[in-house]
């Protein structure tokens, strides 16, 4: 089973970045530009994992968050915020949204790749063949 990974991104040069980490790592990604199409993706594709920027247009990161939370379907699905706020309270209401892990901009390359594996394990390519 393939780990798909639903970037929710609004900055081109983030989600090139992080499209270019993850999928070298052998992880299959989308990528949603702002809230509202972040929630759409989440209910058509159901992916393993949500990486979620919490400044983004429309409907922002924290509303997505709980909109996704709130609904029995998609619940389960693992959400890691990420946001170049590092306020104090910040990461915790990242948390009290229903993101389950957050991870603040910049973020070293190996920190998000530990912190993805951490939720939904190595990609499936990877995981074949060890």
């Amino acid at each position: 089973m393939n780990q798909l990974i639903l970037l929710v991104e609004d900055d081109p040069m983030m989600q090139r970045m992080a499209l270019k980490v993850l999928v070298s790592r052998g992880y299959h990604c989308e990528v949603a530009g702002n809230g509202r199409e972040g929630i759409a993706m989440a209910e058509r594709l159901r992916p393993t994992l949500i990486l979620m920027d919490l400044s983004l247009p429309e409907i922002n990161g924290w509303d997505a968050a709980r909109t996704l939370k709130a609904n029995p379907q998609l619940a389960w699905i693992p959400i890691i915020a990420t946001t170049a706020h590092a306020m104090v309270g910040d990461r915790e209401s990242a948390l009290e949204a229903g993101c389950d892990e957050c991870l603040t901009k910049p973020y070293e390359i190996e920190e998000l790749v530990t912190m993805v594996a951490r939720f939904i394990g190595p990609p499936a390519s990877e995981a074949k063949s060890a």
